[in-house]
């Protein structure tokens, strides 16, 4: 077992203020951890924005544990022990001819960080990363291991979890047969058009983003379209009678999300065929997307409410373009997972990447929490501040999970400045 400083988070906007960080490289070495002084937070990719994963004692990263991927144990299901990215996991998944339903724009990303934080893809009939949780096992603060699995009673408490019960030591996920995906660009489709036939660009693909940097309140940028393959010839003429209603021109080149930067980090484009885990995420796994130099927010909205509140940030735009690199919008479909942003509800997500200049976004986002309907829901691992009882009415069941956190850790060994705000 290695330690080492405590270090920044992957953009850089946050320094760890842990006494130590601590790598154990197996779970006798993990147990040994937590029977020391706490309190304890797990660290995966460092890919948060704020300090969920921040505490002033001891940091546990779990790369150095050891990673077993068994796609034996369960038929459409496979079980992955220690802490693989998505990238490393769909690659394993691929060449054993087996899938994911979805995978989120980086493939960077733990799949314990993401699934802990409700981290998402696009498609309007494909859950979060976390709703492929089949089952879940844990080591609490006292060293006991804890499994739930669909269908238990605390199963759809525990998933995403905040960081707040235990480390995650084994998840198992739904997959399904491998399969190809085509990705396409369409540029400056018509915003107006856009939100009167939400419901059918969406429909698109099998999943769907459209990006803008509200430096135009009349078209945004680009509408990027990933399908699985085959296409029906229907479905195919359909959708380019849609595309041409947009206003919007297919891609001859490869594009960056970004305006102005080179698509070498970018999955393979143009409606070239490929395999799911090469064309489903936005980037490569063998290109780090950017230097970092950004800080991320997103709000969850639901469907009914998607098209009011992309309006309302369209009155913004001239007040979040200073700021904004890049905004990105998806769907997501709905789960009974507690602390989902999509419990209950299928969502839209509105993702900002902002310039890191952390005051004047912090300055900025009461203002666009307002405009957004009260149901938007922040995403748990990046910048917002929303109220914590404002959060906490827009979950049905978290009085439920604040009762299963406090059967898993009693003594709050895994409680920390954020989840105190929460009042975890």
């Amino acid at each position: 077992m290695t330690a080492t400083s405590a270090g920044a988070n992957w953009a850089g906007n946050l320094n760890y203020r842990a006494s130590r960080v601590v790598r154990p490289t197996s779970i006798d070495e993990l147990r040994e951890v937590l029977a020391g002084d706490g309190p304890f937070r797990v660290l995966g990719s460092r890919h948060s924005f704020n300090d969920i994963a921040d505490t002033e004692g001891t940091l546990i990263e779990t790369a150095d544990l050891p990673v077993t991927i068994d796609a034996s144990s369960a038929p459409g299901a496979v079980r992955i022990e220690g802490s693989p990215r998505y990238g490393e996991l769909a690659s394993a998944l691929h060449a054993g001819g087996l899938a994911l339903g979805n995978l989120a724009s980086l493939p960077h990303i733990s799949v314990a960080g993401a699934v802990a934080t409700g981290t998402h893809g696009s498609g309007d009939r494909i859950g979060s990363l976390a709703s492929a949780v089949r089952a879940i096992a844990f080591i609490t603060a006292t060293g006991e291991s804890r499994t739930l699995s669909r269908g238990d009673a605390d199963f759809a408490g525990a998933v995403v979890n905040l960081g707040a019960l235990g480390v995650v030591t084994a998840l198992e996920l739904d997959v399904e047969p491998t399969y190809d995906v085509a990705q396409t660009v369409y540029e400056r489709p018509s915003w107006d058009a856009v939100l009167a036939e939400y419901d059918a660009v969406t429909a698109l693909g099998s999943s769907v983003s459209v990006f803008t940097t509200w430096a135009s309140t009349d078209r945004a940028d680009q509408l990027w379209v990933k399908r699985r393959l085959p296409v029906e010839s229907d479905a195919a003429a359909a959708s380019a009678a849609l595309i041409a209603r947009l206003g919007a021109t297919e891609a001859t080149v490869a594009r960056h999300p970004l305006p102005g930067m080179v698509a070498d980090a970018c999955t393979a484009q143009l409606g070239e065929p490929g395999p799911w885990h090469e064309r489903l995420p936005h980037f490569r796994l063998d290109f780090t997307p950017s230097a970092g130099e950004e800080l991320q927010s997103e709000y969850l909205v639901p469907r009914a409410d998607a098209v009011a509140a992309l309006e309302a940030m369209r009155g913004l735009a001239a007040h979040i373009a200073p700021l904004l690199q890049v905004c990105e919008v998806r769907s997501v479909r709905a789960d009974d997972l507690w602390l989902s942003p999509a419990y209950g509800t299928d969502v839209v997500g509105i993702h900002f990447t902002w310039k890191r200049e952390q005051a004047a976004v912090e300055a900025l986002l009461p203002t666009i929490e307002a405009a957004l309907p009260e149901t938007a829901r922040p995403h748990w691992g990046k910048v917002f501040t929303v109220d914590a009882d404002e959060v906490r009415r827009r979950y049905p069941r978290w009085a439920d999970f604040a009762a299963l956190r406090e059967r898993f850790d009693p003594e709050g060994r895994f409680r920390n400045a954020y989840t105190a705000r929460l009042g975890l």
